[in-house]
């Protein structure tokens, strides 16, 4: 019997992500409630897609692997930059977080808060924000998402907003992209350069309406 798509997503996956979990909350999280209809065929296809506004849902694999370095446990308070889709939220939640995440741009937050509805997905709150600011007066977070390519000061914004212990996950931009992990220990920040990548770019400010 052919298994279903979310399913042989996940199995696709499995030879480059090794976190069980993480694969059980995308074979559980229905892709197709965060991409318009007329993609709903290629909705589990290892590719980013477009969803408006001029941004994308992320690869599955990219995606799969930032929620596999954040290694997110229950009861994790999780700030989610660059809301997108809300798919990204949407497994972070899953794997336990307490998700705060933010959007820029108001008419995809309120397209993503749809989806996760329509997805059955909870402990997500979705706001409209700058995310080159993160949100300063929710912090300290245990993990921080950020799903577009950052500026190195962009970047050092947010790791303040961590709280002792916690990780920083996030496509860094300074003339080439690359995934970084930051973890934070007092008042150290310890940031690794990982495997390259590709997002769109962090941008500062709110969409024009």
């Amino acid at each position: 019997m052919r298994r279903d798509p979310a399913h042989e997503l996940a199995d696709t996956l499995r030879n480059a992500v090794a976190d069980e979990r993480v694969l059980a909350v995308i074979a559980a999280t229905p892709r197709t409630a965060f991409v318009p209809p007329h993609l709903h065929g290629r909705a589990y296809e290892n590719a980013p897609l477009p969803i408006g506004g001029g941004q994308t849902i992320s690869q599955p694999l990219v995606v799969a692997r930032m929620c596999e370095l954040l290694d997110v446990r229950p009861g994790d308070r999780v700030l989610d930059v660059g809301t997108g889709s809300g798919w990204h939220a949407a497994l972070l939640a899953r794997l336990g977080g307490r998700v705060l995440s933010v959007e820029r741009d108001a008419t995809l937050s309120a397209a993503a808060g749809r989806a996760l509805e329509a997805a059955g997905i909870e402990n997500v709150e979705l706001i409209v924000g700058d995310g080159f600011e993160g949100v300063p007066d929710r912090a300290p977070f245990d993990r921080i998402n950020v799903a577009a390519a950052s500026p190195p000061e962009a970047l050092a914004v947010l790791e303040l907003q961590l709280a002792d212990r916690g990780v920083l996950v996030a496509p860094l931009e300074d003339g080439r992209q690359r995934l970084v992990l930051t973890r934070r220990a007092g008042v150290r920040f310890e940031r690794r350069s990982l495997e390259p990548v590709r997002f769109v770019p962090l941008v500062p400010g709110l969409t024009s309406s």
